[in-house]
């Protein structure tokens, strides 16, 4: 292969570093007004009143929406397919506020200065009603959060508002109580996670105005701009053709902007204005009022014998998704979904619970989705039984790993949301992973532990995990090329490049399958209009899905130019041959220069252009095998990381640097949230980490070492033998390195993340 498995830069990378425009903010219109949220100070809240003469007096202000002002239907922000599999429990503006940060009304002013100045000015009148700020409560707790009656599941997902219940599940294969009484150990332990913040250096934008057709146009920062139109077309109740989304570049987005935030109130003002308008949220805005991760409380029942057979697996998960149902179904599934068939040997397993809501910023999605917290407590949970099998935790997880040729019970069960497809393993490389991972780190010779200075112990910790490639049978794409005069392509797809670099590689999808150079093939990415439709960027499916859909339509553009350049020869396209350069026939041969532009202005003139989509019916999981050691001092607790070492079966790399690059900063954030990041609440229900100096990220200088590596593999399903892996790599840091720590002290903490204080508190004796 010519391009596929080469590590090309990205093609936007060099007008990004020049600082060329190219995100939201940068190209809305000129003249734009800014839209300004008023925000609840209060957990839970009604509003019995807004008055806004003041602010609609000051200079510049044109107009304040409040829930009086908006059509009332209900929807749900959380991008996904349709119908959606979360409730639809919020409106565009409603008279409930329900967690601090809520949006009460909406300003839209010539500058953000006075739209904030406004916003000030606005005042409302709440009636302050007791918040649910404990998740373990929520359930049947006499404070319902969501009374009003129009709001309703797309299908059944166990929502039952009255019980604070956004959705419920529970499956079985066999019977687990029987097997675990069997069983000759039994380990039970409950584990924590916590919020997080994604922290994508781009805030939340967007941007609307109309165009000389009279429709609503709207850039925006987004992952999803196909559910972002059929939603905004249901809660503005306006048809999805009188609607275009297009989204620019990114700056990063990790599940963050698969939800609708400023859209909606940008273009509240367009369209009762006339104006073009604008909505950019400040860093405290992000924070307290997009979304977290979902934190989780897992209870794990693991049976086993004691030559280490694991028999039995019970995973029961209550999850909190706070003042809203966005994602909560689903990310509590991919918990089990995404976990439990690693170790599909057991005779018995069985996953359940279910997601409650509370006066706290909404859960909504987030790399690993799911994955991570559900990674977490099984993880954990089989270092422990190591421990109390007296065996290797490596050897542990040997005996009872999935391997290429098997299948789990759990595919065809579990998928997001709805049921699963059955599915075998055809690439699994998960030895390798352990023995590359086991060498790097030092495994047999440095042993789990020792002490490095008095009081200072190293440890040596690992998880494997595995994920996903796209949603079978939900997630499709398509792509579409157009050969240009004088031999270049335009490549159109809806897939959504959120800074990953997937540009480049369906680019180098497309140029492999031509046969010319990457820099032959100009992409055009996500516009509703102009583009090819795709579900959007996330549930790591770009390159497996989308990827198809480029490879189809460029086999069939690969087609259509022999045709034409076996007519051009005068021969059948049997007896012609393209190389990427030139169609050759028995007698001669015509360059694809010379052949696109005989097509477009000399001789049967015709435009070639080809579209292939592709429906994901499978979901390929890439592996990992991922190994801490960390230093701990155990009169401080203090925890520092030394080395962090990943070994990754994502199949054929088309990008061997962006795929590591995709690992790499998923590791970052799982180690984030192994050691520092916590979204923290006060008393009242008040955001204390609502500012990078409060909330604690990883800089360079805390993760001295990562090691990432990917192992050989191909996956007959995937587009050159292609798996994602856009989200394994944050998957295993807070098991492996909780598991690193209970090696190098014993101090099991099963509560994220791993503070010095908790370490202290765990510690034996």
């Amino acid at each position: 292969m010519k391009e596929v498995g080469r590590s090309l830069p990205k093609i936007d990378a060099l007008g990004l570093v020049r600082g060329t425009p190219a995100y939201t903010d940068d190209l809305a219109p000129r003249g734009s007004l800014c839209v300004v949220a008023v925000r609840s100070p209060h957990a839970h809240a009604r509003i019995l009143a807004i008055d806004a003469t003041a602010a609609l007096a000051m200079p510049g202000v044109l107009a304040v929406f409040t829930w009086k002002d908006v059509p009332r239907v209900a929807v749900t922000r959380a991008g996904q397919g349709h119908p959606e599999p979360s409730p639809r429990d919020r409106f565009i503006l409603d008279e409930y506020v329900r967690h601090v940060g809520d949006e009460a009304a909406i300003v839209a002013a010539e500058t953000e200065e006075q739209a904030r100045e406004a916003a000030r000015a606005v005042r409302v009148e709440y009636e302050v009603l007791p918040p649910v700020l404990d998740f373990e409560t929520a359930l049947d707790n006499p404070v319902v959060l969501h009374p009003e009656p129009e709001i309703h599941e797309n299908f059944p997902i166990g929502f039952e508002p009255r019980r604070n219940v956004a959705s419920a599940y529970s499956m079985h294969v066999g019977d687990v109580d029987a097997v675990v009484a069997r069983s000759e150990v039994v380990l039970r332990r409950r584990y924590y996670t916590q919020a997080q913040q994604h922290v994508a250096l781009e805030p939340h934008c967007a941007s609307t105005w109309l165009d000389v057709h009279g429709r609503l146009n709207v850039m925006s920062s987004t992952q999803t701009p196909w559910h972002v139109r059929r939603i905004m077309a249901r809660a503005l109740e306006r048809e999805v053709k009188e609607i275009r989304v297009v989204k620019p570049r990114i700056g990063g987005g990790f599940g963050g902007k698969q939800m609708l935030h400023g859209e909606l109130y940008c273009a509240l003002a367009t369209l009762r204005t006339g104006r073009p308008a604008k909505m950019v949220y400040t860093r405290r805005e992000v924070f307290e009022a997009t979304n977290t991760r979902h934190p989780m409380r897992l209870d794990v029942t693991l049976g086993a014998d004691r030559d280490g057979t694991l028999r039995a697996i019970d995973l029961e998960v209550l999850s909190d998704t706070g003042a809203y149902g966005e994602h909560a179904l689903t990310v509590f599934m991919v918990a089990g979904a995404k976990t439990l068939p690693l170790y599909n040997k057991v005779e018995a397993v069985r996953f359940g619970g279910r997601t409650v809501y509370t006066s706290r910023v909404p859960g909504g999605a987030y790399r690993g989705y799911g994955a991570i917290q559900g990674n977490f407590a099984l993880e954990s949970a089989l270092d422990e039984l190591a421990g109390e099998l007296g065996l290797d935790p490596i050897i542990l997880r040997e005996k009872n790993m999935i391997a290429e040729g098997e299948t789990s019970p759990i595919f065809a069960i579990m998928g997001e949301g709805t049921e699963g497809v059955e599915m075998i393993v055809e690439s699994c490389k998960l030895p390798e992973c352990i023995r590359r991972g086991k060498e790097l780190i030092g495994w047999d010779a440095k042993g789990p532990r020792c002490e490095v200075a008095p009081g200072v112990f190293r440890g040596l910790g690992m998880a494997l995990a595995m994920q996903g490639s796209g949603i079978p049978t939900i997630d499709m794409a398509a792509a579409t090329l157009k050969l240009n005069d004088f031999g270049s392509f335009n490549l159109l797809i809806g897939a959504t490049d959120l800074g990953t670099g997937s540009d480049t590689i369906l680019a180098q999808i497309a140029a492999e399958t031509l046969g010319v150079p990457t820099g032959d093939i100009i992409v055009y990415a996500s516009d509703t209009d102009r583009t090819p439709f795709d579900t959007g960027a996330y549930a790591s499916s770009t390159t497996y899905v989308s990827g198809h859909a480029v490879r189809t339509a460029a086999l069939e553009m690969r087609r259509e130019i022999l045709v034409e350049g076996a007519r051009s020869l005068g021969c059948e396209p049997a007896l012609a041959t393209f190389d990427g350069h030139e169609v050759r026939g028995p007698d001669g041969a015509i360059t694809l220069r010379d052949l696109s532009a005989k097509l477009l202005y000399n001789e049967h003139q015709k435009q070639l252009m080809t579209t292939g989509s592709h429906l994901c019916e499978k979901s390929p999981p890439p592996y990992m095998a991922a190994f801490a050691e960390v230093e701990v001092d155990a009169a401080t607790g203090e925890v520092t990381l030394v080395d962090y070492v990943a070994i990754v079966d994502c199949g054929q790399a088309i990008n061997p640097n962006l795929a590591l690059v995709q690992v790499e900063g998923g590791l970052a954030q799982g180690i984030g949230m192994a050691l520092w990041e916590e979204v923290v609440y006060g008393p009242q229900g008040h955001l204390r980490t609502r500012d990078l100096m409060s909330y604690k990220i990883p800089g360079r200088e805390d993760i001295p070492s990562i090691r990432a590596e990917l192992v050989e593999s191909h996956e007959p399903s995937g587009p050159y033998g292609a798996k994602s892996v856009g989200e394994i790599g944050i998957d295993t840091p807070p098991a492996a390195i909780a598991n690193a720590v209970a090696a190098a002290v014993g101090a099991r903490v099963r509560d994220l993340p791993v503070t010095p204080e908790k370490v202290l508190n765990a510690l034996p004796g």
